[in-house]
């Protein structure tokens, strides 16, 4: 990268040794690097190798765009941080406490992964307050010679953002999940945050926008196309309709996650043979299901569909 008019590189972080499940993305902005979404503490080897493929190094990221807080887009920013003292890390407002003190944040993990939490997300380091920057969304960002626009995208989280940077936008996990060309991108549901009205008009505000790449965290660069949204917007109504019907049939949760996940997987088997295996890495099933279940148990003791 020679400067703020290079383009942006997917940097592959090799989770768990499986390809193609977890990325982050760089770009020069004339003042360093720029990363969006570091991955977790446990790839960070990857992040590192990825860098020295581009001639570069953790010394020369200056900027560490987190699109959202969960362990496999955030985990990395404090040790990051820590090796870079002119680095800052730029986040929503309701994610930055858990940056500064992560301890609620890993213990609600630990709850979920047990004895796997070393293995799977590796150390989660604070960082301090004076060095993050606190965004809304909607801000204009001038990092060196590139102007960045993040973007209030909650849906997936409600500290989820995007960032809007020249013809390319880097959408975390509200852009969905898509492995191949050929998936149609798929919504992760994980609790505690999922929220199917502002989902949809996140796509709404997202798919507006003059860009000609996305960039997903899950995986890599696709065109920014009418086909990719409404794939998303589709798959996102169809997975939420077979978790409340099931709700609706009196299933457990065993049942509903085995019949889920048979469902999903059979989707994904079509499209590629590949694809569940992978995305089993990528996105557990069961995890969709368990945000699904609490999304529609908040919506029935209001009545009906909201937040």
């Amino acid at each position: 990268m020679t400067g703020p008019g290079a383009a942006v590189r997917t940097l592959d972080l090799n989770f768990q040794g499986v390809p193609g499940v977890i990325a982050a993305s760089v770009f020069d902005t004339g003042d360093g690097l720029a990363v969006v979404d570091v991955g977790p503490g446990s790839t960070l080897p990857g992040l590192e190798s990825g860098l020295a493929a581009m001639n570069a190094s953790l010394a020369d990221v200056r900027h560490v765009l987190l699109t959202h807080i969960h362990l496999d887009h955030a985990g990395a920013a404090g040790t990051v941080l820590g090796r870079v003292p002119g680095a800052r890390a730029y986040v929503h407002e309701r994610g930055a406490a858990h940056l500064s003190r992560p301890g609620r944040l890993l213990a609600s993990a630990g709850q979920i992964y047990g004895g796997e939490m070393d293995r799977l997300w590796g150390e989660m380091r604070p960082i301090d307050a004076e060095r993050l920057e606190v965004l809304s969304g909607g801000e204009v960002l001038r990092l060196g010679g590139l102007e960045v626009r993040p973007l209030s995208t909650p849906g997936h989280a409600v500290h989820h953002l995007a960032y809007h940077v020249r013809d390319d936008l880097f959408v975390g996990d509200v852009g969905g999940i898509r492995l191949s060309d050929t998936q149609t991108p798929r919504a992760p549901t994980p609790p505690p945050d999922i929220n199917l009205p502002a989902w949809r008009e996140s796509i709404a505000t997202l798919r507006a926008l003059d860009a000609h790449t996305l960039h997903l965290a899950h995986f890599g660069a696709h065109p920014n196309s009418a086909g990719h949204w409404d794939g998303l917007l589709a798959t996102l109504e169809l997975d939420a309709a077979r978790v409340r019907e099931g709700l609706e049939r009196g299933q457990g949760m065993d049942d509903l996650t085995g019949s889920f996940t048979r469902a999903l997987l059979d989707d994904l088997r079509a499209q590629d043979p590949a694809l569940p295996a992978r995305y089993e890495f990528a996105c557990p099933p069961w995890m969709s299901v368990q945000g699904l279940v609490r999304y529609w148990g908040r919506a029935a003791a209001r009545g009906g569909e909201g937040s």
